[in-house]
């Protein structure tokens, strides 16, 4: 008998080694790997080069997500706004939202920056609210969204202050998170960079979730924001520390002010401040502007709405490369940095108001946006290099203050300008023509020579 007595054990698919379960675990294997590979690649981009291990690379992925749910509401909001009534009706009800919303943010601005110097120690906790707030009002709008009523405006402020109050929180953070021998600006330049592609990214979400209804990409938002919410405690502690730490004030006229501020360490850093400021005036100008005289006047052969894409598809792009050649030039001679590219959006403003069509409204958009983001990292490199530690972060609060209230300035502007492209483009150039001025003034009065590599925080 021997061995034929013995019978060899069958392989089952129930015990898990058989080919039916092979082919599912496979199955999964290859439907999981996009998620997870893409997540790993991810984390590894965020936390390449020291910024895990400092906790940049956290900052970095909240402020993807901060971008991400910034534009489902900005969509929910351009829907019910812009989008879905005629261009009169739509000037008046944008104009009541700058009345309502941005007019009473003008004033509150000022007031974010000091309230939140006397929170040293609860960063996190800012913009974990920050966070927190906006997911319930997108949750509050959700309901007046699809009827445009007047309770939707002070939500949309609350959402707006919330949103600026993160910026400034953000922007006295990310000194305190610089890995070694990492320069300030090639910090900055990584987190707004992230903020674009999330962003970018998720605007085609938020347009999806609207053909399924109007208030859905505020659902979205809120689960956005929500996430946002945990992830700023996630955070280091040492952002909450303020060891050292004293106020700036953005000018001192008394050179022996105990008080440093910014104007105290020469002027070439608060020149800078000015000229951005016009910068981010353009900004929100052209938003503005050309989202209304596109609407009436699209360009040849498109329609208003693939007029308006291209415009705002061409400063996107302009901002990531500004944002990316930024960061490569680490701040090298930054007041000169700053007056090259204010002269170059200048040109380009005179010409697209002397030779006015939609080819240079696009080139506008794209220069501006390239412009802006070389010019805020060469400002972030000027005030790492010259303010002192003690009141960095506090600069940073108070500079960043200020560019979003000239924003506002801006699109008041743009909103309540005729619907003509010439003036508009000389109305652009007259505000590039002023932060020129200062540019260039700054670039004078700047001693030499300049320290080739900024101090790190």
């Amino acid at each position: 008998m021997g061995h034929y007595g013995e019978v060899a054990p069958v392989r089952s698919s129930v015990d898990g080694s058989g080919p039916a379960r092979r082919a599912g675990r496979a199955v999964g294997r290859a439907l999981h790997l996009p998620i997870t590979g893409t997540a790993r690649g991810i984390r590894r981009a965020t936390h390449a080069h020291g910024a895990g291990e400092s906790g940049l690379g956290k900052l970095i992925e909240l402020h993807a997500i901060n971008g991400a749910g910034d534009v489902m509401i900005t969509v929910a909001l351009a829907s019910t706004v812009f989008f879905s009534v005629p261009t009169d009706e739509a000037r008046g009800r944008v104009a009541l939202y700058l009345a309502i919303t941005m007019a009473p943010f003008t004033l509150l601005a000022p007031v974010i920056g000091p309230l939140l110097d006397r929170l040293p120690h609860g960063r996190r906790a800012a913009m974990a609210a920050a966070m927190l707030a906006r997911a319930l009002l997108a949750v509050m709008m959700s309901g007046a969204v699809a009827t445009g009523g007047l309770e939707l405006y002070p939500a949309a402020l609350g959402v707006l202050v919330a949103s600026k109050a993160y910026g400034v929180v953000r922007s006295a953070v990310v000194p305190r998170l610089l890995p070694p021998r990492f320069s300030l600006v090639k910090a900055n330049s990584r987190v707004t960079l992230a903020g674009l592609l999330a962003t970018g990214a998720a605007a085609p979400v938020a347009a999806g979730l609207h053909t399924i209804g109007p208030p859905w990409p505020l659902y979205g938002a809120c689960v956005i924001f929500v996430c946002g919410t945990f992830a700023a405690f996630t955070l280091p502690h040492k952002v909450d520390e303020a060891k050292g730490e004293r106020r700036a004030r953005l000018s001192t006229h008394e050179a022996h002010s105990p008080k440093p501020g910014l104007r105290t360490v020469g002027p070439s850093v608060l020149c800078g401040l000015l000229a951005n400021a016009s910068m981010r005036a353009l900004s929100g100008f052209l938003i503005f502007f050309l989202a209304f005289l596109l609407r009436d006047h699209p360009m040849a052969g498109q329609s208003a709405a693939v007029s308006l894409g291209i415009v705002g598809v061409s400063a996107g792009v302009g901002n990531a490369c500004g944002t990316a050649v930024g960061a490569w030039l680490r701040a090298r001679a930054p007041e000169a940095i700053i007056a090259a590219v204010l002269s170059l959006t200048l040109g380009v403003a005179v010409l697209a108001a002397v030779f006015f069509s939609g080819l240079f409204m696009a080139v506008l958009g794209a220069t501006a946006g390239f412009c802006q983001a070389l010019a805020k990292l060469s400002l972030d490199a000027m005030i790492q290099r010259d303010v002192p530690e003690s009141v960095r972060t506090s600069a940073f609060a108070r500079s960043e203050t200020l560019l979003q209230v000239a924003w506002v300035l801006g699109g008041a502007i743009g909103i309540a300008l005729p619907l003509n492209g010439v003036l508009g483009m000389a109305v652009a150039a007259a505000m590039v023509a002023l932060g020129t001025t200062m540019a260039l003034r700054g670039l004078l009065s700047s001693p030499h020579p300049r320290p080739t590599h900024p101090r790190v925080a």
